[in-house]
């Protein structure tokens, strides 16, 4: 196997896993806090900072990549995502819709910063092998995102059902 083709599978590996593991943190967000009775408004509020700096981290995204590299963006990303975690394993009393949100915030830059990360690596990787050979990589790495959320959403609702919400969150 050549360099770029591992380089390839492990940058999709980094991906896909990020993919499922954030749809899982979504289901069990979403249905712990409707568990604790938080409105259906208070819950979605809980994902508003979440997509809001999304959208900044694409914005700004880029730049970081070209300044500190694609490899370390993508691990920023993916450390970003455990101390998100880390934050919603505190006690229910500290659980508050801003404090969630905040911790939201952090998971929705996670989540931005690594598929930036993730398609622009490919699009290193795939050299010069022509648009058709991009358009395929891409394809596949992006391809099966909706699958793979979806995935994640089963497996966080099981991890919810079988071990709690922090035990989900330590998983």
């Amino acid at each position: 196997m050549d360099a770029a083709t591992r380089n390839y599978l492990v940058v999709t590996g980094g991906y896909w896993a990020f993919t499922v593991t954030d749809g899982a943190i979504r289901m069990l967000v979403v249905l712990y806090f409707h568990m604790l009775g938080y409105s259906p408004f208070e819950v979605a509020m809980l994902f508003l900072f979440y997509e809001f700096f999304g959208i900044v981290t694409n914005l700004v995204g880029g730049w970081l990549g070209a300044r500190i590299g694609l490899n370390l963006t993508m691990h920023i990303g993916m450390g970003m995502q455990v101390v998100a975690l880390l934050l919603l394993t505190v006690p229910n009393a500290w659980l508050s819709v801003p404090y969630v949100m905040a911790a939201q915030a952090l998971s929705g830059i996670a989540k931005d910063l690594n598929k930036m990360s993730a398609k622009a690596s490919v699009k290193t990787l795939a050299g010069d092998g022509g648009e058709s050979k991009l358009f395929r990589w891409v394809a596949v790495l992006t391809g099966s995102k909706n699958a793979l959320k979806g995935a994640g959403f089963f497996i966080g609702a099981a991890l919810l059902e079988w071990i709690s919400f922090r035990g989900a969150l330590f998983v």
